[in-house]
């Protein structure tokens, strides 16, 4: 199976546990606000069978989170084999962002420069960014080519700690004492 920067699948959530006797599944969703994810369609589930395209039949809001029920699934039992499966769209799907806004997945994978006091150098790559409430976080891995081999956590706050963003360059340069 290609991985996610060679195709064109990105994840937007996760299945959980089966809701109920007739099909209905729990969803872990990843986009803003949680229940936007039921308007990409197909979702494409990664089991470990494979890919496989799946339409969402029905959802509902509840007060303790997101729950579907998938065409075809009709009993717990079929829900239980989509336990713990993500849940992918093709990036094609994603609305077009305004300049200076980035989606998490083009973030990921970029290597972090390091611009601070007169001195460059690098971090690392981001592995992931984390969200804490008040803002969002870069998780910097440590590379061959870094100034050492220490994770980083960068508050991503534009035009505060992130300095540019560069796509095309591959790179997110920021403005962050080393030793925190």
């Amino acid at each position: 199976m290609a991985s996610d920067s060679q195709s064109n699948l990105i994840d937007v959530g996760c299945l959980g546990a089966p809701f109920g006797v007739k099909g209905w599944i729990k969803v872990s969703s990843s986009t803003d606000p949680k229940e936007n994810i039921v308007k990409y369609s197909p979702w494409w589930l990664k089991t470990r069978h494979g890919v496989k395209a799946i339409e969402v039949s029905d959802y509902q809001v509840r007060q303790d989170g997101l729950v579907v029920h998938l065409k075809g699934v009709d009993d717990r039992d079929q829900a239980m084999q989509y336990r713990l499966v993500n849940i992918a769209i093709e990036r094609d799907q994603l609305p077009l962002l305004s300049d200076g806004d980035y989606y998490w997945h083009q973030l990921v994978g970029l290597t972090v420069v390091n611009e601070y006091a007169g001195t460059t150098s690098v971090f690392g790559k981001v592995k992931e960014l984390m969200e804490t409430g008040a803002n969002d976080v870069l998780v910097i891995s440590a590379t061959p080519d870094s100034v050492d081999d220490l994770e980083r956590l960068v508050p991503y706050l534009p035009g505060d700690y992130v300095t540019a963003v560069d796509l095309a360059a591959g790179e997110i340069h920021v403005q962050w004492d080393p030793s925190f």
